[in-house]
Formats: structure tokens, C-alpha cells, sequence
């Protein structure tokens, strides 16, 4: 009889995380899931899914959660999905140091830790699955998301560059892009602008208030969002098929950008965007 594949999933409280660690548990994983909060253990318990304490902006909570898991599954963990982060709206010149290295905390720094203590796992057994749920926007910008832009450009880079080294260890390493997706993320944005930014002393505080009719839900709508099943479909590929691929663009939005990316002249590529966000 075969073991049960045993996968990590971060940021499981609500959205795409929670929605995939209940997916990968029907589909006969054995999930790892991770919240931030005692409130949110509940109810992913409940549906008999081993659930976590865990902030990437913790260190401590890293090394016990890899501790924990390790001890339950006998040092085999096949599969990490790092999903947790969130957006810190704000213009570039708008945004202070210790903002963005908040957003960097969170978004990149807790999910190279998380990473690299899950590789010599993976080594050891000779396979392993490594999936990075990244966005749109580490492919191409948009105004006012300087700091995920930043965030997400730092994972894009840090795991091309970890799939080409573990070439051949029977690791692999992909990036789900996805564009718009429903979930709590917007609520979260507007909690992180109206703490973090000074709206009214800014120059941008026309501009800001039209984003943050978007966040608070009296904007326009966004058409063209997804359910987070739309990005569990390209997590099955990426984590069973046997050559995963690096990318795997997530929306009509999101495709469409790419193709944009590719085909235009980075002077009207970037005036497009403007247009669009």
C-alpha cells in the first residue's frame, strides 16, 4: 500500500489556501494547513484537515510548525504550497522603509525560511514538490502596488533561479501567477492602506480615494474575477505531472498581460497598464 502524500499549505484561513487544503484532503493528501490565528484552527479542523499555527514574520513559529510536521509524517513531506501574503496598497513615495520591509517579512522573507527548512526533506527522499502562488503582478506592474509589485518580482526571481539549481534532485520548483481572485485579500488591502498610509497629506490622495473605493466594495466590480478553484486546478498539475511547469498564468487578465509583456514596446506597455489598474 502507498504512503499518503503529505503537502504544507500556508495562509488557510480563507481564499485560495483554504479552499485548496480542503481540495487537496478530498483528493487524498494528508494537509498540513497553516493559520495565523487560534480562531481560524477550528474550522479547517473540523473538516479533518491538521491545522497549524504559523507567521512568516516569526521565525519561531517557522521552526516549530517544519518541527511539528516532520515528527507526524516521519521526516516525509512531499509538497509545500506557500499561498499566505497579503498587499500593501500605497505609491512608491508614499510607502516608509519599515512598510515595505513589513510586505517583504511577510511575502518573501518568512517564505525562503519556510523553503529552505522543507528542502533537506525533500532531498533526502530524492523528490519534492515546491509551489509558490505568486501574481500577475510578479510579471507586470500596476500604480499603487509598488510594495506586492516589489514583493512578488523578489519570489519570481528567487524561484526561477531555485528550479534551475535543483535541477535533477528530483525537486521541482513552479509559480502559480494569478490574476484577480475571489477572497479576503481586498478587505486585508484596505486595512494595510488606512494603517499604513497617509492618505490625505499625500499627493496622490485623489487617486487614493478612487482605490479605495475599489477595496471598500462601492467601486466598479471586477468582472473578470475567478474562484480560488480556478487556481487549484493548475496546483493539481503542478504538483502531480511529471514535468511541472515553472509557470502557470491564472485569469484572462493575467493572460492577457503576459501576452502584453511580450509583444509591446516597454514604453506602451506600461501606459497600457496605467489605463488598466
Amino acid at each position: 500500500m502507498s504512503r499518503q502524500k503529505s503537502i504544507i499549505v500556508t495562509g488557510c484561513s480563507s481564499g485560495i489556501g483554504a479552499y485548496s487544503a480542503r481540495a487537496l484532503k478530498r483528493d487524498g493528501w494528508r494537509v498540513f494547513a497553516t493559520v495565523r490565528r487560534d480562531a481560524d484552527l477550528a474550522a479547517l479542523e473540523a473538516d479533518g484537515i491538521e491545522a497549524l499555527l504559523m507567521d512568516y514574520t516569526r521565525r519561531d513559529t517557522i521552526d516549530a510548525l517544519v518541527a511539528e510536521v516532520a515528527s507526524r509524517t516521519g521526516g516525509k513531506i512531499d509538497a509545500l504550497f506557500n499561498n499566505g501574503a497579503y498587499g500593501q496598497p500605497g505609491a512608491v513615495e508614499d510607502l516608509s522603509t519599515d512598510v515595505l520591509r513589513l510586505q517583504f517579512e511577510t511575502n518573501v522573507f518568512g517564505w525562503h525560511e519556510l523553503t529552505r527548512q522543507i528542502i533537506p526533506f525533500m532531498r533526502a527522499e530524492g523528490t519534492g514538490r515546491i509551489v509558490q502562488c505568486s501574481s500577475i503582478l510578479g510579471l507586470v506592474p500596476f500604480r499603487y502596488r509598488g510594495a506586492y509589485n516589489a514583493s512578488k518580482h523578489a519570489i519570481e526571481g528567487l524561484s526561477v533561479t531555485l528550479r534551475m539549481e535543483l535541477d535533477g534532485s528530483g525537486i521541482w520548483v513552479s509559480l502559480i501567477e494569478p490574476g484577480p481572485i475571489e477572497s479576503r485579500f481586498t478587505a486585508n488591502a484596505l486595512a494595510a492602506v488606512q494603517a499604513h498610509i497617509d492618505v490625505e497629506n499625500s499627493a496622490h490622495r485623489e487617486e487614493y480615494r478612487r482605490q479605495l473605493a475599489r477595496l471598500d466594495g462601492t467601486g466598479p466590480i471586477n468582472k473578470h474575477k475567478l474562484g480560488p478553484e480556478a487556481v487549484y486546478q493548475v496546483l493539481q498539475h503542478a504538483l502531480t505531472a511529471k514535468r511541472p511547469r515553472p509557470h502557470y498564468i491564472v485569469t484572462t487578465p493575467a493572460k492577457k498581460g503576459v501576452l502584453a509583456k511580450r509583444l509591446l514596446p516597454a514604453d506602451l506597455l506600461y501606459k497600457l497598464l496605467r489605463k488598466m489598474d
